[in-house]
């Protein structure tokens, strides 16, 4: 089994600090996390593969 990430190993990941994620989030952008509890939780596999689904072309 995978583990799940948590807000601080996404934006680690990404290199963007946690609060573009929960912006990101508000704006339904960004990778799709899941709440337990009171705690955000990501897939990790999903979260790489919203990376590599970006277009390399946008800036």
């Amino acid at each position: 089994m995978n583990p799940l990430w948590t807000v601080d190993d996404v934006a680690a990941y990404l290199k963007v600090p946690v609060k573009t994620l929960y912006d990101w989030r508000t704006r339904d952008y960004g990778p799709k996390g899941k709440r337990v509890g009171k705690y955000l939780r990501y897939k990790a596999e999903e979260v790489i593969a919203w990376f590599e689904s970006l277009d390399p072309e946008v800036a």
